[in-house]
């Protein structure tokens, strides 16, 4: 009789250890595939009523810029209105990020490049009406895609301001 409590006890570890290993393998496998973890994610947060994700807008920096400058082409100025419009009207935090880099070749080497543009960035932004308070210039960003291409996205998240 003594035996057979103590199996009972027992099983609730096994159902546990098996919850574990199931969410284990769920997580390696949405790390296993990198290109649909932030749509899975979104995916599963709106299921259970998580909040809307922010949004991100990434624009590839040669569309915006002349080839190895920080200065803003027609079409670039033309992008970044069109980028800020929805992001105006909103009131949230808008960060900037510089994600890879891009050779300089005149003026700058690729860190410097990547600096300027983002400053370049949220000049044009002010200018097309979001306030700067509520810009925040985050910096350069490493992502394996970008890295290994040689080529720079600048990156805008809208994200609610701190409470």
């Amino acid at each position: 009789m003594r035996a057979s409590a103590g199996m009972r006890r027992g099983r609730w570890a096994v159902s546990f250890a098996d919850l574990c290993l199931l969410l284990l393998g769920f997580f390696v496998l949405l790390q296993a595939n990198q290109s649909a973890r932030d749509q899975a994610l979104a995916g599963i947060g709106s299921y259970f009523g998580a909040l809307e994700a922010p949004r991100k807008i990434d624009l590839p920096a040669a569309a915006l810029f002349q080839p190895g400058e920080a200065l803003l082409s027609e079409a670039g100025h033309a992008a970044l209105a069109r980028a800020a419009a929805p992001l105006r009207a909103s009131g949230n935090i808008v960060r900037i990020q510089s994600i890879g880099l891009e050779r300089g070749e005149h003026r700058f080497d690729e860190w410097d490049l990547a600096a300027a543009r983002l400053g370049a960035v949220a000049r044009a932004l002010v200018a097309a009406g979001i306030p700067p308070e509520r810009l925040r210039v985050a910096g350069l960003a490493e992502e394996a895609d970008a890295a290994a291409s040689g080529r720079q996205v600048i990156r805008l998240v809208e994200k609610p301001p701190a409470e």
